[in-house]
């Protein structure tokens, strides 16, 4: 492989995991099963858990972003403008939770 192959692979590696991200913190948002669930089934009958999954797939999406950021990866284009926006403040409040899916007044949520 060249370097301008090697460039594109890994262009295409962080974006991938930008969306897997993008997906699994959706995933939590939406209280679905996430990799989180396998590896801490104790804690399901806890009424903390939903609260610890979202902040790991909040976690680990800023991580990704960060990434992205710092190799100068067009990572917004993947967000709806106000979700690009919640990211950027990287504070995962009330609003980012209630309102992640809003887009003039639809809900759309990750299957």
């Amino acid at each position: 492989m060249d370097n301008a192959s090697n460039l594109n692979l890994s262009v295409d590696f962080f974006l991938n995991k930008l969306e897997e991200s993008k997906v699994h913190f959706e995933r939590a948002l939406d209280c679905k099963h996430t990799e989180f669930d396998d590896l801490y089934p104790y804690m399901i009958e806890h009424p903390q858990f939903f609260w610890y999954k979202r902040y790991v797939a909040w976690s680990e999406l800023l991580t990704i972003v960060k990434l992205c950021e710092e190799l100068n990866l067009p990572w917004t284009e993947r967000f709806a403008t106000h979700q690009a926006e919640y990211v950027s403040k990287r504070v995962m409040s009330s609003k980012v939770l209630d309102f992640w899916y809003e887009t003039n007044d639809t809900r759309e949520h990750v299957g």
